[in-house]
């Protein structure tokens, strides 16, 4: 049987044609429904003609100021303002760089410095305060927004990197070494994007799309330019919708929402409950994290499980949940205009049904980093056999099926290694995540301050459900390698969301304490005691209690080779090494201990009493 190479192309790449890109469409409507609603944000309506009438004299206020391929950093939440300097900011050709309202001083003060920003926009308190300011006139009115919006002139730091030529906008998004890297976006890339909503959802004049994604987040210019290219209206979300799933039925009933994007953590409770009565939604689109819940039967919206990272323009990939035949949700297959591959460590095309790393490519793709340098490690060269020039390495790890739609498998670099061994937190998610009990899994990497890396795992109980966190613990032990069992299971009523709608593991590890910081239990007997000391003595501390954990102590391995001989010595019994591992909490372990000595006692009296008898 001939083996299918792991490549899927996207029907159709459109070029870019006179008056295809998404502000020539927007102008259209302008000319065409001046009077339609192009933004509603609760009881206060902007018409295509108002926003324009807004953006021409917020052009006409940064007009010498900002010039074509000035990069601008707009410091707003969604709102009819923000909608209005989007638009100006295109046809003045300058770069639009969102940073939501609150992007945090040393943040900006970083991105000043890497960055040749021309002017931050926002409110006064959020502007860097090191050049002149100019008052925009922009809404004051709706849930989001602020009395006084100012444009702030920033003098470019020397040895700042400026946008590539014909960069549209540009999103942060998070780098390995904690530093945010800026992704630069065309014209091209983000009107082929728009064009598949259009075709996904028919969606056009009279319909709602919901403007509810943050504005840090890339997802947010498809909702705004995805509406205002095709004379939709842009239904502004108020914050409640965002962590409430009531709040955003609600919401989505009053406003009337025909279309939305949704972070998979809030659309999860939604898909997870009755599907609600009275909602117009045809088209609900999901990303940003691993889906686990599919529709249920009684669901009358067109779901959508997509993905895509901000390098290749929002979104590559689709799968319509109704259609997918898989036992999780898949990511899908990809979108007209992109090709999608598949290739093992030495970027070779792997056959279908086999692991490997996303490559991405066609007309989706960004005009790279403002960074050069990494723009040259992350875009590279096609591998042979996609049919492509240019591709961008995702870091991703997928599996694509015979059908061509992939499985998201988890991130290479999320790769955590621990006592040696490799492991991914994606897999022990799926593994928690196979109790009946159990809703959702999120696994947390840990640090100490001595550097031992260990897992903390949360979960989020199925309905009517209350798992026993020791029981789970103790499940996962049958499906990871020992080294990847977490060192606690919490349960949580719902995960915290980061401001771009994704679950916040750096809030998860904070509710908990840290490393060595557990409940300290007075050691009580003469095992516990013993025991301690061997503790002690293996892991160099003297911090030891009864409810010490190996792992939160710096433990690894080679500790649990070393104190499973310590005991082996002291109490003249066998504890392998694994169980060790498993056991891992003191008084844990020294009840393992005595009751393996009960054993043997038992044992021998039961020889000897044969033996006498004989």
């Amino acid at each position: 049987m001939t083996e299918v190479p792991s490549v899927a192309h996207g029907d159709g790449i459109r070029p870019l044609a006179a008056g295809d890109d998404v502000i020539s469409r927007y102008s259209r409507w302008v000319r065409e429904t001046p009077d339609a609603v192009a933004v509603e944000d609760g009881e206060h309506r902007f018409t295509y003609r108002e926003i324009d009438g807004i953006a021409d004299a917020v052009a006409d206020r940064l007009r010498d100021r900002v010039t074509s391929g000035d990069i601008v950093a707009v410091c707003l939440d969604r709102s009819a303002a923000l909608v209005a300097i989007a638009v100006a900011l295109a046809r003045l050709g300058a770069v639009y760089l969102p940073l939501g309202p609150a992007p945090g001083e040393d943040r900006l003060a970083g991105l000043l410095t890497d960055v040749r920003i021309r002017a931050v926009i926002g409110a006064p308190d959020t502007l860097p305060g090191s050049g002149s300011a100019l008052g925009l006139p922009v809404p004051a009115v709706g849930a989001n927004a602020v009395p006084h919006v100012l444009a702030e002139l920033v003098p470019p730091n020397p040895g700042a990197a400026s946008a590539p030529p014909g960069t549209l906008y540009a999103v942060l998004t998070s780098g390995s070494t904690g530093k945010p890297k800026a992704v630069a976006v065309g014209a091209a890339s983000l009107a082929n994007l728009v064009r598949w909503y259009h075709d996904l959802s028919d969606l056009g004049p009279g319909d709602r799309m919901a403007l509810i994604m943050a504005a840090p987040f890339d997802p947010h210019l498809g909702d705004l330019w995805g509406g205002l290219a095709y004379g939709a209206t842009l239904a502004v979300a108020p914050d409640s919708a965002r962590y409430s799933t009531d709040a955003l039925v609600d919401w989505f009933r009053t406003a009337r929402v025909d279309v939305s994007v949704l972070a998979t953590p809030m659309a999860e409770p939604l898909l997870g409950r009755a599907w609600p009565g009275g909602l117009r939604l045809r088209d609900l689109l999901i990303g940003g994290d691993r889906l686990r819940t599919w529709p249920g039967p009684d669901v009358t919206t067109r779901v959508h499980n997509v993905y895509g990272p901000a390098e290749a323009t929002i979104n590559v990939t689709s799968a319509l949940l109704g259609e997918a035949d898989r036992t999780s949700p898949p990511i899908g297959g990809p979108i007209p205009g992109v090709t999608l591959c598949v290739v093992d460590e030495d970027d070779r095309i792997v056959p279908r049904g086999t692991a490997g790393e996303l490559l991405i490519g066609g007309v989706c793709l960004a005009l790279g980093y403002v960074d050069e340098e990494m723009t040259a490690r992350r875009f590279v060269q096609a591998p042979e056999g996609s049919g492509l020039e240019r591709v961008y390495r995702t870091g991703d790890k997928v599996r694509m099926g015979d059908d061509g739609l992939l499985d998201f498998l988890g991130r290479l670099d999320d790769q955590v290694k621990i006592s040696g061994v490799r492991i991914e937190p994606a897999e022990v998610e799926a593994a928690l995540e196979r109790h009946p009990e159990v809703r959702r899994a999120v696994v947390a990497v840990r640090r100490s301050r001595d550097g031992a890396t260990g897992l903390v795992a949360f979960v989020e109980p199925a309905p009517g459900s209350a798992p026993d966190p020791d029981g789970l613990l103790q499940g996962t032990r049958s499906a990871v390698p020992a080294q990847a069992v977490p060192q606690e299971v919490h349960l949580v009523e719902r995960f915290p969301l980061n401001e771009n709608g994704k679950v916040d593991r750096a809030a998860l590890l904070a509710s908990v304490p840290s490393p060595g910081a557990e409940r300290a239990e007075e050691l009580r007997g003469e095992t516990e005691e013993l025991l301690a000391g061997l503790w002690r003595d293996v892991l160099g501390t003297a911090d030891v209690h009864a409810r010490s954990n190996l792992y939160a102590l710096g433990g690894n391995s080679m500790h649990a080779v070393a104190l499973a001989g310590a005991i082996k010595r002291t109490f003249e019994l066998e504890l392998s090494m694994k169980s060790v591992m498993e056991l891992r909490v003191l008084r844990d372990m020294a009840a393992a201990i005595d009751a393996e000595r009960v054993a043997l006692a038992a044992s021998e009296v039961s020889r000897t009493a044969t033996v006498t008898d004989w």
